[in-house]
């Protein structure tokens, strides 16, 4: 027997979320190559606070356990890569959505979705990291490959409080950029120059319709938040600069004209952590395992239990959420 979050869909399509103990017989079959994992610690992001109060359509079979990543060790095996004991990390690939995810004790996955914990990470930091961290890894990797270097000029994080934003803005500052972190909360502002930005600009500069081309200043820039706000960072981006899109937490659209791509060729990235490749996951975590430190871990993380995810999981869908919330599923 094991304890997981389970959803349901109840007959007026509305999420019901639930703490259960389940039969190791209810996990999930793998066509090919599965491996077993006793999960140490998973994560709550955006996608599950989506997923667990029903506010979007995220789930795509029922029921499901949520969770869109997790960290743990090997118990048993049918993939040639992985053995029992093997300490593991999963981020995407669907899981939480379309096959169960990381916030229960036990997890059936295709090992081909697995990476290896690269030392010295243990799982707790690997969660407290999470998705979110290693989607502003990837963020940091498209800037690099479009040859914004430190010294180029100054980088936009917009969203910045929250888990892409944080490790976004520690991760550039300590790779030498200078930083320029947006955020809604005026109250965190002393906790982003902690992270390493060199000045902080309210959400509101950037929140509302803006002019298609704005006065240049960013070299490049990192946005979790679409919308308005990806618009008027194109359009304030200097020339030659790239602007890395992962998120939407203003919303999808993107209201923004051809002007900054054709009159300042500006490049528009956009990054997706759930179905990246096996080598950019591999060296996103490598590089995540030598940049990240327990001094940053402890700025950015909290840490809860499984009965709690249920409630605090919505509560990242209001914008109230600090950094990153790590689940201890054993507790």
């Amino acid at each position: 027997m094991f304890r997981a979050i389970v959803l349901e869909q109840k007959p007026d399509k509305s999420t019901a979320a639930s703490l259960r103990e389940l039969d190791e017989s209810a996990l999930p079959a793998v066509e090919f190559g599965g491996v077993d994992v006793d999960v140490v610690a998973s994560s709550l992001n955006y996608k599950d606070g989506l997923a667990i109060s029903g506010k979007s359509p995220v789930v795509r079979k029922w029921p499901m356990v949520p969770g869109i990543d997790f960290a743990g060790v090997v118990r048993a095996s049918s993939h040639a890569e992985w053995e029992p004991g093997d300490r593991v990390i999963l981020n995407g690939w669907g899981v939480g959505e379309g096959h169960w995810g990381g916030l229960a004790q036990k997890a059936r996955v295709n090992g081909d979705w697995l990476v290896r914990l690269p030392e010295p990470l243990d799982p707790f930091d690997a969660m407290a990291i999470g998705t979110a961290g290693y989607t502003a890894m990837l963020c940091l990797m498209a800037l690099e490959k479009r040859g914004v270097a430190p010294g180029a000029g100054e980088i936009l994080v917009t969203g910045a409080s929250g888990g892409v934003g944080s490790y976004a803005v520690a991760l550039l500052a300590r790779a030498g950029y200078r930083v320029v972190a947006s955020t809604g909360k005026a109250a965190e502002a002393d906790y982003l120059r902690e992270l390493g930005a060199a000045e902080v600009l309210p959400r509101e500069t950037f929140a509302a319709p803006g002019k298609p081309l704005q006065k240049e200043r960013w070299a490049g820039v990192i946005d979790s938040v679409g919308s308005h706000t990806l618009a008027n960072a194109c359009a304030s981006t200097r020339y030659g600069g790239t602007v890395a899109a992962c998120g939407l937490a203003q919303g999808m659209d993107l209201p923004l004209t051809v002007a900054p791509f054709i009159l300042r060729s500006v490049a528009l990235i956009g990054v997706d952590s759930v179905m990246a490749t096996r080598a950019r996951r591999v060296q996103a975590w490598e590089r995540l395992a030598r940049a990240v430190d327990a001094s940053l871990v402890g700025a950015v993380a909290r840490r809860i239990g499984l009965a709690e995810a249920i409630e605090v999981a919505p509560t990242i869908l209001g914008g109230s959420v600090r950094g990153r919330i790590v689940v201890d599923v054993n507790r």
